[in-house]
């Protein structure tokens, strides 16, 4: 298990940096911003934008205090953007190798399908955690300059519910990936109900009817950047509860899988079907 966990912080080396570093100049810029945005005069800042846009910022109007700032320029967009890394990860992880005929070869090999699964997926959830580990260290620095009155661990709370959905949606491509006939196929799939999602938060915020439905959703209970203040750690071990499910979901179809040895598969409709000639 260890060995596929270093395996697989190896082959997502170049998304931990590329990643790490986007999110860590955006998050230096971001910090150095704060004191600027905080001498604005909200109350005739924020009439400027129409309801529907105010809708998907929903602590926005806190955006002059540390916590509402990251949740509104920071927090509340990552789960879409680092969320591409999520779900393209745990779509790939290995359905990615299956397709490109690799994954036979490694089985042959004195490994369970249990360790394998495990080791990925571990190193799946340290990769994720170590991009997000390098944008938190980008706040800390410029923070302290920008009036920012926040110690190390209360730039540190909102990464735990960042992470938490960021594995969820992760772990439901992993789900998806065994039950659907390619990978690629899977990460759309979990991308669309992402966005679905984020779409339909923000327009519960406009009409009363969707709240209902969307309290059965994850985003519903992601707290962004308001967890600076304080943590919802009933929401938290609900999210990662969830990804846990979705993984041993996984897990299970994988231990019954028949790996094929390349190629992606069919739906194996039978009106797709070539119909037979008779002689």
């Amino acid at each position: 298990m260890l060995a596929e966990l270093k395996h697989t912080l190896r082959r997502m080396r170049g998304q931990i940096i590329g990643w790490g570093i986007g999110l860590g100049l955006y998050a230096v810029m971001m910090a150095a911003l704060f004191s600027t945005v905080a001498e604005l005069d909200m109350e005739a800042y924020l009439t400027q934008f129409p309801e529907e846009m105010m809708a998907f910022f929903s602590n926005m109007s806190a955006v002059a205090t540390p916590a509402g700032y990251m949740d509104t320029y920071f927090f509340s967009m990552m789960t879409l953007i680092v969320g591409i890394l999520a779900i393209s990860a745990g779509a790939g992880l290995l359905v990615g190798d299956e397709e490109k005929g690799i994954l036979d070869l490694v089985l042959a090999h004195p490994v369970s399908r249990t360790r394998l699964f495990w080791g990925r997926l571990l190193g799946m959830a340290a990769a994720i955690a170590a991009a997000l580990l390098i944008s938190w260290l980008c706040w800390l620095v410029p923070a302290r300059s920008s009036g920012m009155n926040l110690d190390w661990l209360g730039f540190l709370r909102p990464y735990l519910p960042l992470f938490a959905e960021l594995f969820l949606f992760g772990t439901m491509a992993l789900l998806l990936s065994m039950v659907l006939p390619a990978g690629r196929l899977a990460g759309m799939v979990t991308g669309g109900l992402l966005v679905a999602n984020y779409l339909l938060l923000g327009l519960s915020n406009l009409n009363e009817s969707l709240k209902a439905m969307v309290k059965l959703t994850p985003l519903y209970y992601y707290q962004g950047g308001m967890a600076a203040e304080g943590l919802n750690w009933a929401w938290l071990a609900g999210l990662l509860a969830a990804a846990l499910l979705f993984a041993l979901g996984a897990w299970a179809l994988f231990q019954r899988r028949d790996i094929r040895v390349g190629g992606e598969r069919s739906w194996h409709l039978p009106s797709l079907r070539p119909a037979s000639k008779k002689l």
